[in-house]
């Protein structure tokens, strides 16, 4: 039977289950991030400590724009805006406005088979780099060897707005050394020296090895599938966006790589890479999906979104 529990003192939900193999912890009041996840028996997400949530944006929902705007700076419609500086060593503005904003709690529903946590996020006061007011409403789903994180964006301003959408998740592996990563895509986003978008390339390795690879690069998918393999676990990406955008990371944490789904790249409010538009009144709807098997298993891997 699944549990479903919230730690008032420290504004985390957390979701168990009587065999164990599942249990996971969300932050409400960093952004409803996953700060912890354990799928079949295996921990993929940990908390990054020392490192800190302000700088790791570990799990967060990135949004009104995934990645980094170059000076933080972008034209919409004729005007000109600009976003605070995050990431003062690029002049970058960094990850969106919602990875430090309290959730509130819609709705927990828990039974023997799943766990179902819905939150809610309203901006009310408009931006001055974003000035319009939206809901963010979050529903995860938990199963003892799945996780989808449906994400819904509505525009409750009078003016369309522009927008992209990422996750921002930290997996663990028992020697990221020996893991492997695999994907479909025909075209690599190539990055200048601020890891802003400067132009696309032919993508050449697509399923590789990381070993002692250092990554912060961004493909464009062909298909919403992700791969991931470590010596004791198989987690498979998938994404229900007709567009979707891969990035890849890997911080100064042993066994530790950010896979990233983003709709957008960066700097994508001014060079329109994945950018979209979102009317007044209308919703924008996503569900990223992952799965786990444990290789020693031998299972088949097979999943519908």
């Amino acid at each position: 039977m699944f549990q479903i529990s919230h730690n008032k003192t420290q504004n985390t939900l957390e979701v168990k289950h009587s065999n164990k193999k599942l249990c996971a912890k969300i932050n409400l009041k960093d952004g409803a991030s996953l700060q912890e996840l354990t799928l079949n028996a295996n921990q993929i997400i940990k908390d990054l400590a020392p490192l800190k949530y302000k700088n790791t944006y570990a799990s967060s929902i990135l949004f009104p724009f995934a990645n980094r705007i170059k000076d933080g700076e972008y034209k919409f419609e004729g005007k000109t805006y600009k976003f605070d500086i995050n990431e003062p060593a690029n002049n970058n503005a960094l990850h969106g406005l919602v990875f430090n904003k309290t959730f509130n709690v819609v709705s927990t529903k828990a039974t023997e088979n799943e766990a179902n946590i819905v939150l809610l996020y309203s901006e009310n006061e408009k931006h001055p780099a974003f000035p319009y007011t939206y809901n963010i409403i979050i529903a995860y789903t938990f199963t003892s060897t799945t996780v989808s994180l449906n994400v819904t964006i509505k525009n409750t301003s009078s003016n369309t707005f522009p927008f992209t959408l990422g996750w921002h998740p930290y997996f663990s592996s028992k020697n990221l050394y020996q893991s492997n990563i695999s994907f479909n895509s025909l075209e690599k986003i190539e990055l200048d020296d601020r890891n802003i978008t400067s132009g696309v390339t032919p993508a050449i390795e697509t399923d590789f090895n990381i070993k002692n690879k250092t990554l912060d690069d961004c493909w464009i998918l062909n298909s919403d599938e992700i791969i991931f393999k470590t010596p004791s676990y198989k987690l498979q990406f998938n994404s229900t966006a007709e567009q979707n955008f891969l990035q890849i990371y890997t911080p100064p944490t042993p066994n530790t790589i950010a896979i990233e789904p983003t709709t957008g790249v960066s700097n994508s409010f001014n060079n329109q890479i994945g950018l979209q538009l979102l009317e007044p009144n209308k919703d924008y709807n996503i569900t990223w999906t992952i799965f786990i098997d444990k290789l020693l298993l031998n299972k088949t891997l097979k999943l519908i979104v």
